[in-house]
C-alpha cells in the first residue's frame, strides 16, 4: 500500500493511545461541546431563558461530531469555532440559538487547551511515578554491589550500582515536584469575553456583576477546576504554556541524563538495556547489541527540550489582550511536547523493567583500577607494620607508574600488587594485599545511602501519588 503523505512518528511509532486521544479531534470537539453545555447550564441556573429541553438536546449530540458539516462551513467562513457552532446547531435545532451565548472563540479553544494540559500532566505523572517505582526496586536490589564510579568519565572512587540509580531517581522526584506544583496551580480561563472584561456577559445579565462572577465560578467547577484566572485578556496567559513545557523539558533532561549513563555503561559491558530475542543490533555487524531504546529516549528528549523555547518566545511576544500568531505554534509545540514526553516515559519504563547488570564485568573493571585507588590504604597498613612512610610512598609512586605503563602501553594486566608484594619493606604478602583490596571497603556509605533515600525520599513520594496513578503500558510500538 502506498503511503504518499508525511506521517508523524509521534503518532505512528511512539506515543500512547491515551495521550494521542487527548490531542485528537474527537477529544477537542467533544470538549468544546461539553463547554457549551456547561455554559448553557450555568446561564440557565442564573436566570437566562434557556430550557431543560435545549440542554438535553445538546447533551444527546455531545459526542456525535458531524465533521463533514463543520468542515464545509469552515471552508466558507474561515472560522473553526463558528463552523462547529453551526454544525452543532444543525444537530440541535431547538438549542441552536443559545449555543456559545455570550462567549468568544477563546472560551472553547483556550479552556480546552487547559483541560488537555491538565489531563496530559496527569498521564505524565503516572508514567513518571511508575518509573520511580521500577528504579527503586533496581536500586534496592543492587544497593551493595560495588562498581567503579567516574568523574569526567575517568575512574574514581567506588560507588554501588544501586547508588547510581538513586541519582537518576532524585532528578525524577524533583521533576515530580515541579509537575505537581504546576497541576496544583493550573487554573481555568473561565468565561472572560472578548477582551477579558466580561462585558458581553454583563450585558446578558442586565448589569448584574454578582451573576457574572457566579457564572465564571459555576463553569469553572463544572469543568473540573477549582479556580479560574482572576484576570485575563481574551486568552489565558501564554506564560502557562511556557511553565508547563518547562516541566516537560525538566523530565526530558532527567531522561537524557539517565540514558546517557546507560549508553556509556553498555559500552563498558557493565549494564545493558533489554534486548529482545529476535532484535537486530546492526544491519552489517550481526554481533552488535546497540542501546537503541536509550538512544531513542535521548533523541526524543532533545526534541522536548527544544520545544520549550518555542512557548517561551510565544509568551514573550503576545500583544495586549490577544494576537493570533500563537495559534499554529501552540498547536504544534504543546501537543508534540506532551506526545514526545509520553513516548520517552513509555520507553524508560520499558528499559527500567529489564535492565541487566553484569557483575563479573563490573568486578573486572574494579580489579583493573582499584589497586591504584587503594595505594593510600596499602601505605597506611605498611606503616602499621613498621615501614617508613616517606620511603614507601616513593616506592608506591614508582610501582604505580610501572604498572600504569604495563596497562596503557603494553596492554598487560595491572601488576601493581605483585610489585608491592615482592618488596620486603612493605611487609605485606599478596594475600594480605588482597584483603586490603576488598571492594566493599571502598564504597563508603553508598549502601546505607540507598536504604535511607528509598525510605525518606522515595517511599513518601510513592505513597502520596498512589491514588493518582493510572497504570500505563510499557510495551513499545516498534
Amino acid at each position: 500500500m502506498k503511503k504518499a503523505i508525511y506521517e508523524n512518528p509521534l503518532v505512528s511509532r511512539y506515543a500512547s493511545k491515551e495521550m494521542l486521544f487527548l490531542f485528537s479531534p474527537d477529544f477537542k470537539f467533544q470538549t468544546w461541546r461539553r463547554l457549551w453545555i456547561a455554559l448553557a447550564e450555568a446561564e440557565k441556573s442564573l436566570g437566562l431563558p434557556i430550557t431543560k429541553a435545549q440542554i438535553e438536546e445538546l447533551k444527546e449530540n455531545q459526542e456525535d461530531i458531524n465533521y463533514a458539516v463543520a468542515e464545509a462551513q469552515e471552508k466558507k467562513t474561515r472560522h473553526d469555532v463558528m463552523a462547529h457552532v453551526h454544525a452543532y446547531g444543525v444537530q440541535c435545532p431547538t438549542a441552536a440559538g443559545i449555543i456559545h451565548l455570550g462567549a468568544t472563540s477563546a472560551y472553547v479553544g483556550d479552556n480546552t487547551d487547559l483541560i488537555q494540559m491538565k489531563s496530559g500532566l496527569e498521564l505524565i505523572r503516572s508514567g513518571l511515578v511508575q518509573l520511580v517505582e521500577k528504579l527503586a526496586c533496581f536500586a534496592d536490589h543492587y544497593k551493595a554491589l560495588p562498581c567503579l564510579a567516574y568523574t569526567h568519565f575517568q575512574p574514581a572512587q567506588l560507588t554501588t550500582v544501586g547508588k547510581r540509580a538513586t541519582l537518576w531517581m532524585q532528578d525524577m522526584i524533583q521533576d515530580l515536584e515541579d509537575l505537581s506544583h504546576q497541576l496544583d496551580s493550573l487554573r481555568f480561563l473561565g468565561v472572560k469575553g472578548t477582551t477579558g472584561t466580561q462585558a458581553s456577559f454583563l450585558h446578558l445579565f442586565n448589569g448584574n456583576h454578582a451573576k457574572v462572577k457566579q457564572l465564571d465560578t459555576l463553569v469553572t467547577r463544572k469543568m473540573g477546576f477549582q479556580k479560574c484566572y482572576a484576570v485575563a485578556g481574551q486568552t489565558y496567559p501564554r506564560k502557562v504554556d511556557a511553565r508547563i513545557l518547562s516541566v516537560l523539558s525538566g523530565i526530558a533532561q532527567s531522561a537524557h541524563k539517565m540514558t546517557n549513563d546507560i549508553r556509556l555503561l553498555q559500552s563498558l559491558k557493565e549494564l545493558e538495556e533489554p534486548f529482545e530475542k529476535n532484535q537486530i543490533g546492526s544491519s552489517a555487524m550481526a554481533y552488535k547489541r546497540n542501546p537503541m531504546r536509550s538512544e531513542r529516549v535521548a533523541s526524543l528528549a532533545r526534541f522536548v527540550m527544544a520545544l520549550s523555547g518555542s512557548t517561551e518566545h510565544t509568551a514573550a511576544t503576545q500583544w495586549f489582550e490577544r494576537t493570533l500568531d500563537d495559534s499554529a505554534n501552540k498547536r504544534l509545540a504543546v501537543a508534540e511536547a506532551f506526545l514526545a514526553t509520553d513516548a520517552l516515559l513509555i520507553i524508560l519504563n520499558n528499559i527500567a523493567s529489564g535492565l541487566v547488570v553484569y557483575p563479573k564485568m563490573v568486578e573486572k573493571r574494579i580489579a583493573l583500577e582499584l589497586p591504584f585507588m587503594a595505594t593510600e590504604n596499602i601505605l597506611m597498613e605498611a606503616v602499621k607494620r613498621g615501614g617508613n612512610r616517606q620511603d614507601l610512598h616513593e616506592k608506591i609512586r614508582h610501582y604505580s607508574m610501572e604498572a600504569g605503563k604495563n596497562v596503557k602501553e603494553l596492554g598487560l594486566e595491572n601488576n601493581l600488587l605483585d610489585l608491592i608484594a615482592k618488596d620486603a619493606e612493605f611487609c605485606i604478602d599478596l594475600a594480605g594485599l588482597k584483603q586490603v583490596l576488598k571492594p566493599d571497603l571502598y564504597i563508603g556509605r553508598a549502601k546505607e545511602q540507598v536504604t535511607e533515600f528509598l525510605q525518606t525520599e522515595v517511599k513518601p513520594v510513592l505513597k502520596r501519588n498512589a491514588s493518582k496513578i493510572k497504570r500505563i503500558s510499557t510495551e513499545l510500538k516498534v
